[in-house]
């Protein structure tokens, strides 16, 4: 199966970005996101879904790019099963849609996506127009939202809708 990704959002590492799961320093969790550039840091979210990112920094520091949306190019079939009922744009249209089309969970935690030996393979495409290439703000984070670190294919149909983070308010007992 092939996905070609039309939607990422980076997340810097300890100290520098309050959204970041690494922020605070490793833990359990997050220590793939402190390995080598090109592995795979899956984790769980809302007590149901996985999402993946890709570590881009030297070993020891922490940085990542979260793998925001995709469109599927091969293997539609594969997608499809995995996801069940969807339309076609929205396979993978979405963090969790896309580690879920993509066959990604905890198992795939830590695992190389360069050398061919982890359950993906991140290689290049055809390159993309530059100037269809926007940023903006982050999705769903309390801390820093206002970081345009969110960055996509202008147009593209499977790049998922905007939603700023609002705050839940907690009501008086």
């Amino acid at each position: 199966m092939t996905v070609r990704i039309v939607e990422v959002e980076a997340y810097g590492g300890v100290g520098e970005d309050p959204a970041s799961h690494s922020h605070r320093g490793p833990t359990g969790r997050n220590t793939p996101m402190f390995g080598p550039p090109g592995t795979l840091y899956v984790y769980f979210t809302y007590g149901m879904h996985w999402c993946a990112n890709v570590t881009c920094s030297p070993p020891g520091t922490a940085s990542a790019v979260l793998l925001r949306a995709g469109q599927v190019v091969d293997g539609v079939e594969i997608a499809r099963s995995r996801r069940g009922r969807s339309t076609d744009r929205d396979l993978a249209r979405g963090p969790a849609r896309l580690a879920q089309a993509l066959g990604l969970d905890g198992a795939a935690d830590g695992t190389p996506l360069l050398d061919g030996r982890g359950p993906a393979v991140l290689s290049a495409g055809a390159p993309v127009d530059p100037a269809r290439v926007r940023s903006g703000p982050r999705v769903g984070v309390a801390s820093a939202s206002d970081v345009p670190w969110r960055f996509w294919i202008d147009g593209d149909p499977a790049v998922s809708i905007y939603r700023k983070h609002v705050p839940k308010r907690r009501t008086p007992a």
